[in-house]
């Protein structure tokens, strides 16, 4: 199992930008997909980016298309999240995972999970 790590998140103002970093240790993620979600305080979590294993595919959230990015380096074993032109109803904590091969707007459809950064738009 792969364990993942995401870090990059913080306090930014309305139209600022974050990266976030999602860094995996114990085993390759070149052959996993890779998402992105995040979860607002009592909100359900939610699909924000995803990615195939080969860099292939990228999706989108609607809330989130053409502000954020994703994108990875297998060979530093990263993902990464750019998010520009933040808004305060992005503010939340923000979750990397993984799952074999192909990237999936489903959180049920995830194997590995990090612990989340925090990520807090202000108005």
């Amino acid at each position: 199992q792969v364990q993942l790590v995401e870090s990059g998140g913080g306090l930014v103002q309305a139209g600022g930008s974050l990266r976030l970093s999602c860094a995996a240790s114990g085993r390759t993620i070149s052959l996993y997909g890779m998402g992105w979600f995040r979860q607002a305080p009592g909100k359900e979590r939610e699909f924000v980016a995803a990615i195939n294993w080969n860099g292939s595919g990228p999706r989108y959230a609607d809330s989130v298309k053409g502000r954020f990015t994703i994108s990875r380096d297998n060979a530093a074993n990263t993902m990464y999240l750019q998010m520009n032109s933040l808004k305060p109803e992005d503010t939340a904590v923000y979750f990397c995972a993984g799952k074999s091969l192909w990237g999936s707007t489903e959180s049920k459809d995830y194997t590995s999970w990090g612990q989340g950064t925090q990520v807090t738009v202000s108005s």
